[in-house]
This record gives structure tokens, sequence and C-alpha cells, in this order.
């Protein structure tokens, strides 16, 4: 079977990930190199085998990769197979049957409480400083993704009621709680807004020159107010999202809500967050029961 232009089927794929089913800018740029690395080592897409497959992830591996990077390797590959053979009626897709590489699994880190106080109180008044301090105060108050609060506007903001409504990943739309901090710092902020008068598709973070904030320049600004407060260097935006599910679910024992709140489609997803809350628990327990107090060994042990 004659296929198109290898490019033009994966510039036609990635068209339907983006438009279709939402995917980040991010995961398409990664996918788009999983599928390059894939033509480059099978020019041929319509003689593809299993055993080129395991072949390719091995090499990858070989090179460094690890397992999470080959897992989302085979996952774009995998869906590119299963688009050939719905579009254009390739045969059986050479990923099925072979398994994803095992990862070993990592915890989100998270900040402590006093530690997230400690981000969340940005000195000064200038109109960046309230700029930081509402879009730090948001992000650990509902724990957005980066892309969610980089897109937010105006219109998705209800102070009043303590909500936002974002637009998540599949291009769903799910409201939040924003709690009393991030509601004083987001009004101040607004009344500051370098875009007055505020319309409904106003973005809701911008520069001082009134463009709307990018996702690198907020990444840019977190790591900037932590390294203000001297805080740890890996603390970036992700980091304000587990912390606030990890401190949420210590507080509440709720899973499903907190899977609610963050957006995920699946409860396996929010249940590495299970894991956190039991760190805190054994930490508590080695501190206050006295059966878990480690004495030094009696001499001559």
């Amino acid at each position: 079977m004659n296929l198109p232009d290898s490019q033009a089927l994966i510039r036609a794929y990635l068209d339907q990930l983006r438009f279709e089913r939402g995917l980040s800018p991010r995961t398409i740029c990664s996918y788009r190199r999983d599928l390059d690395q894939l033509v480059a080592a099978c020019a041929d897409l319509t003689q593809v085998t299993a055993q080129h497959i395991r072949r390719l992830l091995g090499k990858l591996h070989g090179q460094g990769l690890s397992g999470r990077s080959l897992a989302r390797s085979l996952s774009a590959w995998r869906g590119f197979f299963d688009y050939l053979a719905k579009f254009h009626q390739t045969a059986l897709n050479p990923c099925h049957g072979v398994p994803a590489p095992k990862s070993p699994r990592t915890l989100p880190h998270a900040l402590s409480p006093d530690q997230a106080s400690r981000l969340m109180n940005v000195p000064g008044d200038r109109m960046l400083d309230e700029r930081d301090r509402a879009l730090l105060e948001l992000f650990y108050s509902s724990g957005l993704r980066l892309a969610e609060l980089a897109h937010l506007r105006v219109q998705d903001l209800n102070l009043s009621e303590g909500l936002v409504r974002v637009l998540g990943k599949g291009h769903k739309f799910r409201i939040v709680p924003v709690g009393q901090k991030a509601r004083e710092a987001l009004a101040l902020w607004l009344d500051h807004h370098p875009l007055r008068p505020l319309t409904p598709e106003t973005p809701l973070f911008v520069s001082i020159r009134g463009s709307a904030l990018s996702m690198r320049a907020i990444e840019a600004r977190v790591a900037l107010r932590t390294r203000q407060q001297g805080l740890d260097d890996q603390v970036h935006p992700h980091v304000l999202r587990h912390s606030f599910a990890s401190h949420l679910l210590q507080s509440s024992g709720d899973l499903r809500a907190v899977q609610e709140l963050l957006g995920h489609a699946h409860i396996t997803t929010t249940q590495v967050y299970t894991h956190l809350d039991f760190q805190h628990l054994a930490q508590v327990y080695d501190q206050a029961h006295p059966r878990a107090r480690r004495r030094p060994p009696p001499q001559g042990e």
C-alpha cells in the first residue's frame, strides 16, 4: 500500500491530537520527537513489526532514555499506528502486545504547608509584586496546571463566589474553588491590572506591557520568587499543584474530591497522592508515638 509522505502523516495525526483531543503544545512537541525517531528507524511504515518496535525501544534505552520516556514514545507510536489503520487501512498495529517499560515509582515533590505559606508571602507593593502574589496564590489555592493558569481570562474568575472556571485537558471545563487569601490577592491585582477597563476576554495575568504571560514567563516568575524566599531550587509550577493536592488530601482524606479538583480523568492518576499522605502519617507517628522514637543502642552492642 502506498502511503502519503511520512511527515505529512505525522502532521495530520498531530493536528488531530491538538484539535480533537486538546493535547498541550508541549505534549504535541514530545510526540513529534517520538514519531520522528520512529520514521528515522523504520522508513517504510507499512513494514513495521513488533520486533522493530522492541528493537527501537532497546536502542533508545541504551541511549539513556528513562522508562517513563520510553513508555510515552510507545504510546505515541501506538496511537499513530491506530490512526493509520483507521484512516489509511494499514495492517494491524505493531505496538499492540509490546509492553511499556517499567519505571521506578517516584513521588511528586511537594512543599510543606509552612514552605508554601513562605512562597506566597511575596514582598513589595509594586504592580509586578501584586501580580506574582495573585498568580502564586491561585496556583496553590486551586491546584491548576501551568497551561490552565496561562490561558485564564477575566471572565473565568468569579471572586464574589470564590470560583474559577478552568479549561483542562481534552477541552473539558471544570469549576474549582478559590481560597480567601487568593481572592484577596486577585482582587488587588485586578484593581491595578494594566489593561483596565477590563473586558471578559482580557488575559488574567499579563506583563507590565499588557501582553499575556506565556507559560515560560510564568515558570520564570515562580523560579524567581522561589529563589527570593530561599526555597528549594526544584520548586516549579507543578510543585504547587502537587502541594495543593497532598495538603488537601491530608486534611480531608477525600480522594474523589481531590480527583475532581485536579481534573484527573481516572482515580488511579490521583492515587499517587495517597503515598504522600502516608508519608505525612508516618512522619507524625515517628515524631509522636513513644514506641517509634529512635534511641541510641546501649553501650557494648
